[in-house]
């Protein structure tokens, strides 16, 4: 299993790195899921992702307290309104309705989450 969550934990950590850069791809919630994975295949990486400057506190705040800053709040709603923007127009209605829900449905529990 060690090998299967190494991957996993690769591959996160690559989706992570794109969400960096791409404006509708998120980086923390790849990087739970890295540092979930390494948490089972690779003590060493897991505490890399955890002391790293930038992401490592938003990391640390979700796994001890559930919590989520508010600035990364109103980005990850603006970011799903972005998205809901960009479906209707380069894609327009059925497909709008996707991006609709997702934002119905994870934006209010994204704006209940601590800080």
């Amino acid at each position: 299993m060690r090998p299967l969550f190494l991957a996993g934990g690769l591959i996160s950590v690559g989706f992570a790195a794109a969400g960096a850069f791409l404006p509708l791809l998120p980086t923390v919630p790849f990087l739970l899921v890295a540092a979930f994975c390494f948490a089972r295949s690779s003590p060493a990486l897991e505490q890399k992702i955890l002391d790293h400057p930038v992401w490592g506190p938003h990391v640390r705040d979700w796994r001890e307290r559930g919590a989520i800053p508010r600035r990364a709040k109103y980005a990850a709603i603006g970011g799903m309104s972005m998205g809901v923007v960009f479906t209707y127009a380069t894609l327009g209605f059925p497909w709008a309705w996707v991006s609709i829900a997702i934002l119905v449905l994870v934006g209010p529990w994204i704006w209940t989450r601590k800080e």
